[in-house]
Parts: structure tokens; C-alpha cells; sequence
């Protein structure tokens, strides 16, 4: 485990999986055909608990005020801050890994309590799993 830092917060628009974790991958392909993959544009999956169920949603960062919602989907923050996290190499051969990791994530005992457990997808074969610390 290591920890990173989030300088500045991350306004990202997406699309909600119609369930968990069945439905990760049709939200992700959904917002991939609205905005598809580029190198300047970052790329999110977010997800906690809500109402007793977990809520997934596939993240685009938003290149400019309003993007999303010129596109119709809603939009969220990532906080700034201090970030607790763990790297999954080649993550479509090893899916299984990305939970792996958030397990043992969530042992800190210094969570946010409001945070998100942040996929953020920092190239086509790696992804940072991230979950905010209390600041």
C-alpha cells in the first residue's frame, strides 16, 4: 500500500452500472461510445455504498465546465486530498485483483467515511485503486 496525493478536486460526469458488479462493464462500454478513449481525458470507476447496496459508476473526467452535462449525465467530485491506494498491473487479465485490493483498503482505519473506493485508470493496463483518507 502506498498513499498519493489528489491536488486539486476532479469534477468527472458518469454513467451508474444498472447493478454490482454485474453491470461494471456495460456502464464503462456506455461511457466509452459517449467519450471515447484519449490520452488527455482521465478515466474513473467510483463506487460505495448507498441505501445497503453498492453503487457503481463508470467516470470521465470533465475536459471543460459543463461537459457532462451537455451530455446528460450527472456529475461528481472527486475530493482533493491525501489518498490511500494500491496499483493492479494488467488488471483485464487479473479483474479479481481490483477487489482484492479494495479489501484490504478498506482495513484503514483512517477512511473518509463519505469517500469513494476510486478506480482511476491511469493507463490501458493499470488501474490505482484509491480510497480518501480523513483529512
Amino acid at each position: 500500500m502506498e498513499t498519493a496525493t489528489v491536488d486539486k478536486d476532479i469534477s468527472v460526469f458518469y454513467i451508474t452500472a444498472s447493478s454490482y458488479p454485474e453491470g461494471i462493464l456495460d456502464a464503462h462500454k456506455t461511457l466509452h461510445a459517449m467519450v471515447p478513449f484519449t490520452t488527455s481525458r482521465r478515466y474513473y470507476g467510483l463506487s460505495r455504498p448507498e441505501n445497503g447496496t453498492i453503487v457503481y459508476r463508470a467516470a470521465a473526467e470533465e475536459l471543460w465546465e459543463g461537459e457532462g452535462k451537455k451530455l446528460k449525465c450527472d456529475t461528481i467530485v472527486i475530493k482533493k486530498g491525501k489518498y490511500i491506494c494500491s496499483t493492479v498491473h494488467d488488471y483485464m487479465k487479473h479483474v479479481h485483483l481490483i477487489k482484492d485490493a479494495f479489501d484490504e483498503l478498506l482495513e484503514s482505519p483512517e477512511l473518509d467515511p463519505q469517500g469513494y473506493c476510486v478506480e482511476w485508470y491511469v493507463s490501458e493496463k493499470d488501474v490505482k485503486c484509491m480510497i480518501r483518507l480523513k483529512q
